[in-house]
């Protein structure tokens, strides 16, 4: 690969782990604000949290099934949606001036599905449905559809420090998202994880140039 895959570290819900994740180099932080999550934080914390990040580091905000008028509060560009939401849901934020992260459960029809919506400008194929949890998929059974796929591809599921480099090569991404993989217990990040993860990332790039 001529350039690193995009990190992402989600989840962020402190200070501590934000700035290990800054100063190793993720360029997406994202904050969960579905009430069902260990990692939940309302839009307000986030906020705040994210007050002078760096503008290579681009805050997301992650949502489930939320109304549009709840997600429009967020101050954040990008918007996540990782439940049932549908087309007119991503269509309606990118009229409002956002960009969406279509995040999915992975399956040949779900990614056909989202890689034809003109309103998503990035794939976040996971696990699971809710994401957060360590579930990994077929990564075989993605890259037999690859050459249909022109929207940036996010892997996430089952990711960690020690997999992370295989799963590039594998995949060939354009980016990888962390969330229980850089954790020491669930729901808290572990900021030397989060070095080591960015730092797998980022040498599997040199590696393979």
């Amino acid at each position: 690969m001529s350039e690193p895959a995009r990190i992402k570290i989600c989840g962020i819900r402190d200070t501590e782990a934000l700035e290990a994740a800054v100063e190793a180099g993720a360029d997406y932080l994202g904050f969960v604000h579905w009430a069902g999550s260990p990692r939940h934080i309302g839009i307000e914390d986030a906020a705040r949290l994210a007050e002078g990040l760096p503008e290579r580091t681009t805050p997301v905000s992650l949502f489930v099934d939320e109304s549009i008028e709840q997600m429009l509060e967020t101050p954040f560009q990008w918007i996540q949606l990782h439940g049932k939401e549908d087309e007119s849901t991503c269509r309606r934020l990118r009229e409002a001036g956002h960009r969406v992260i279509r995040g999915f459960h992975f399956s040949p029809e779900a990614i056909q599905r989202w890689a034809d919506c003109e309103d998503v400008d990035l794939l976040l194929v996971d696990g699971s449905r809710t994401g957060g949890t360590g579930e990994s998929f077929d990564h075989g059974a993605l890259m037999k559809l690859g050459t249909r796929i022109e929207t940036p591809l996010i892997i996430a599921g089952g990711l960690d420090p020690n997999n992370v480099g295989r799963v590039i090569q594998e995949t060939e991404c354009w980016g990888v998202d962390v969330s229980s993989g850089v954790e020491s217990r669930r729901g808290q990040k572990d900021p030397a994880l989060i070095r080591r993860f960015c730092q797998a990332t980022r040498a599997n790039a040199t590696d393979s140039s």
